[in-house]
């Protein structure tokens, strides 16, 4: 099969897929749609994996380039005779492909483009309900995308709902490799954030929460990993918390360093006010760290609380605070949380036993008319 896989930037997700793309018998290409400022991956895409020139894919993706995007897709489309194509997200890679006639279409969801986009303004509607009526098959990673579809008209029995998975081998308990012990932190609670600093993923919140606990519980640090937009409102929050110094800034930590931190860590937090099948949260679970997470559908899909870890209230700074001291309050408990979170993830988060599940939509993909 002749598969062209086109999304928005690449990431690493998208390395994950196209990496094990790359080990089938099909011919892959691959289509970016832009290339924005902070890179996302940093280990290079397969050999087997075509890269397809096109007129996008260097730049910030604007809507009134639409049209010309749009054009071109169509020239690669008749340049490559692709036999599927695997888009997403839903309002924009997706969305060009569905407006270029191709099928059969596979959509993709990333998550926010159908739990929030999807209702943003009358546009975005409207592109939504454009992309399923013409997708052959939709690819979501938690259960609350399928029924957002359905809400759109989509068949429920044409969502193929697998989380992306991680490696199990990678993202496994063991030693940190001296990282706790060169930060002086061997006698502290270890916190581990590492969403990007965006409105969505609530760091905002994350750092109220963080300078209420670390004020009643002076022991507890923080590994603040990743970079965005609220940069300089964090760094201030924290600053007038008078927490700076117990912050340790990871900025943007390579896939192979990645593993240590959650090894180094007591405890994975997100603030996050929207997610699917979260791959961070999935990672700590497979390294056996505990979770304090918030209390939002996709994370509901994952985290039992009591077991694995606990939710907190979406927004609720205070919340996430007493969230944070209480578990610092229980490290006995949260050595069985440890291996029920390893436990889920090899349950559920296996990235080898779900990608199974994707070649499988290909095939429906290919046999619905």
């Amino acid at each position: 099969m002749r598969l062209l896989y086109f999304t928005r930037d690449y990431t690493t997700h998208d390395h994950r897929i196209l990496a094990s793309l790359a080990d089938t018998e099909h011919a892959v290409y691959y289509l970016r749609l832009e290339r924005r400022n902070r890179q996302l991956e940093d280990r290079p895409l397969p050999p087997q994996v075509k890269i397809v020139p096109w007129a996008g894919g260097q730049e910030t993706a604007r809507l009134r380039q639409g049209p010309r995007l749009l054009l071109d897709l169509r020239r690669v489309i008749r340049q490559i005779k692709p036999d599927l194509i695997h888009a997403g997200p839903i309002q924009t890679c997706a969305f060009l492909v569905a407006l270029s006639g191709f099928q059969p279409l596979v959509s993709m969801s990333w998550g926010s483009d159908m739990l929030v986009d999807a209702g943003r303004n009358r546009f975005y509607q409207w592109a939504t309900r454009y992309t399923l009526r013409y997708s052959r098959v939709l690819f979501g990673d938690c259960d609350a995308v399928r029924q957002k579809a359905a809400t759109f008209d989509f068949p429920p029995e044409r969502a193929v709902i697998f989380p992306w998975g991680i490696d199990l081998e990678r993202f496994s308990p063991g030693e940190d490799g001296g990282l706790r012990e060169r930060k002086g932190w061997q006698d502290n609670f270890v916190l581990l954030h590492l969403r990007s600093w965006e409105p969505i993923y609530g760091v905002d919140v994350l750092a109220k929460g963080f300078v209420i606990a670390a004020q009643q519980r002076p022991e507890l640090r923080l590994f603040l990993l990743g970079g965005g937009s609220l940069a300089s409102s964090l760094r201030r929050m924290l600053s007038n918390g008078g927490v700076l110094d117990k912050v340790h800034f990871g900025g943007q930590v390579s896939q192979g360093e990645l593993p240590r931190y959650y090894r180094a860590a007591d405890l994975y937090l997100s603030a996050s006010h929207s997610d699917g099948s979260s791959v961070s949260l999935m990672e700590a679970l497979g390294s056996g760290l505990p979770v304090l997470v918030s209390d939002i559908p996709g994370n509901r899909e994952w985290v039992t609380p009591g077991e694995q870890g606990w939710w907190f209230p979406d927004n609720d700074p205070y919340a996430l605070a007493e969230g944070i001291v209480r578990a610092a309050e229980q490290r006995e408990r949260l050595l069985k949380m440890r291996t029920a979170a390893r436990a889920l993830a090899e349950e559920r988060a296996d990235w080898n036993k779900n990608f199974e599940k994707m070649l499988a939509g290909y095939q429906m993909a290919l046999e619905l008319k």
